[in-house]
């Protein structure tokens, strides 16, 4: 009996080794060459079982992204970080799978379908959101969202985006142009075209906000004193009249050139006085004051008194600002009426007539909304 076992066992073993070993004469044996391969059947189940999913699933994802460009017909396309400058009121629109990461200035986001994610917190956006500078927001699945500029901004976008802002290089953005100059130009000697405070002062006198400090000089690096500042805000203001008298001690004179203005401002909560019943108006403003009073102007005005925290916190001295002038510091650094100079804020500083006009000037060429 065992050998009748022993006998089937070698005659399968035999049998083995002839069914690998049907080759060509001369050909030796080996065990991972089988049988289809002898027969040239290799190629064909290889495609079949490796080649055709896979050329299957490549036609996939190009029809995939056939249909996502024709989805987007008209986008553009950034597909990597791509610089965008806004102007103010400029849109740029989000959808699946783009981002943008804002670099400075404002701007808010409202979204009208799917879900945007900042991605930088991890959270789901609201639409209506004003966008945070330094962080990125990426349209989630079926994202539809419109992102508009409310001041000057730089920001960066990926993915399939739509603009009417400037896509490519960043670059700071040019100075609103001048107001055409008068026939004569201007009668100071001591303003030149050259000079930074030029267009400023030149918007400033042609408007009837600054007089010169003589008939041919306008005195660019002189203080400018609190009462002269009110005197700019109310001429801006179209000189509204007043009724009744001060409530300053050191404004009693109807003569004064800052009479009336120091009442109106009083009126309508743009000044407060210094305390102790002063208004001080022989004092030089400093930088912090102006920024406060154009604040509480603002507030008269029911313009947007928002401002971006980030804008403030880049200046190395902003822990110098007063407290009564923290938020309108804020606010005049947001929306670019106030630079800084030197790359400081030096709020407690003293202002000159040249850097009140380049102040009022930036004031006025904002479009509140």
């Amino acid at each position: 009996m065992k050998r009748l076992i022993a006998l089937g066992l070698f005659l399968l073993m035999l049998a083995g080794i002839v069914t690998v070993s049907a080759t060509t004469p001369g050909t030796s044996a080996n065990p991972l060459v089988t049988q289809s391969y002898l027969r040239g059947e290799f190629a064909d189940s290889l495609r079949s079982g490796v080649v055709a999913p896979l050329e299957n699933a490549a036609d996939d994802a190009m029809n995939r992204l056939r249909e996502i460009y024709v989805a987007h017909g008209g986008y553009s396309f950034a597909p990597r970080h791509t610089p965008v400058t806004l102007e103010q009121g400029d849109t740029l629109t989000l959808t699946t799978g783009s981002s943008f990461t804002l670099l400075s200035g404002t701007a808010s986001i409202v979204i009208s379908d799917g879900a945007v994610i900042n991605v930088t917190t991890g959270r789901e956006v609201a639409s209506g959101t004003a966008l945070t500078v330094r962080q990125r927001y990426f349209g989630a699945e079926n994202a539809a969202a419109v992102i508009t500029a409310s001041s000057a901004a730089t920001g960066q976008v990926d993915g399939f985006f739509l603009t009417d802002g400037s896509v490519g290089e960043i670059t700071t953005p040019p100075p609103p142009p001048p107001p055409p100059p008068p026939p004569s130009g201007l009668p100071f000697t001591d303003v030149n075209s050259g000079d930074w405070f030029f267009n400023a002062v030149e918007f400033v006198f042609q408007n009837g906000l600054f007089a010169g400090t003589a008939a041919d000089t306008f005195s660019p690096g002189s203080a400018m004193t609190r009462g002269m500042f009110v005197t700019v805000l109310h001429r801006l203001d179209g000189l509204p009249a007043v009724e009744g008298g001060s409530v300053f001690t050191d404004v009693q004179d109807p003569a004064r050139f800052y009479y009336n203005a120091v009442l109106w401002a009083n009126e309508n909560g743009i000044v407060t006085g210094v305390g102790d019943g002063r208004f001080a108006p022989n004092a030089s403003v400093t930088r912090e004051q102006m920024a406060a009073i154009m604040f509480r102007y603002a507030y008269f005005k029911g313009y947007d008194l928002s401002y971006v925290d980030a804008m403030f916190d880049a200046f190395p001295d902003r822990g110098e600002v007063s407290a009564f002038a923290g938020d309108a510091m804020r606010w005049a650094v947001s929306w670019g009426i106030m630079q800084g100079s030197g790359g400081n804020l030096l709020p407690r500083n003293t202002a000159t007539r040249a850097q009140v006009a380049q102040i009022i000037y930036n004031f006025s060429q904002v479009e509140f909304e």
